[in-house]
């Protein structure tokens, strides 16, 4: 059986994806029976466009998937918690689940007082210490 931790790591390759490409190492996958049908990292310098997170990007490739604009029934697993964009995102899509690695308290969606969608199950602190450390150290280098 697979495990939360199991795709929390094909998330964090995503990551590892976005480091490689000078991307804000954030990644993303969507799962829909066990199976990934969708996988992204952020692309906001490679297209040049502040909507372009992992997440936008995997919802996006994740409809297309199935045909259809809703995420019933997948989970969605992020090394890094949503932005309130791509919350807002999450939300319309009526993802049933979301698998958080490591927390953004200045940025991410939980301590600006918003939510997911009422039916959304949101689980946090999935390989926390590795998800959160890549991204310390990228903009650690940037400095």
């Amino acid at each position: 059986m697979f495990t939360d931790e199991y795709f929390m790591k094909m998330a964090f390759q995503e990551a590892q994806n976005a480091l490689d490409r000078d991307e804000v190492p954030i990644g993303c996958i969507i799962v829909s029976n066990d199976r990934i049908i969708a996988r992204s990292h952020n692309l906001t310098e490679a297209l040049n466009d502040v909507t372009a997170h992992a997440e936008m990007q995997a919802i996006t490739s994740a409809a297309s998937f199935l045909g259809g604009k809703y995420l019933q029934n997948c989970t969605l697993y992020v090394t890094i918690e949503p932005c309130v964009m791509c919350a807002g995102a999450l939300t319309w899509a009526q993802i049933s689940k979301v698998v958080i690695g490591a927390r953004d308290e200045r940025r991410g969606y939980i301590n600006k007082g918003l939510s997911l969608h009422p039916k959304t199950e949101v689980v946090t602190g999935v390989l926390e210490q590795e998800c959160s450390q890549i991204v310390k150290d990228f903009f650690k280098s940037k400095r």
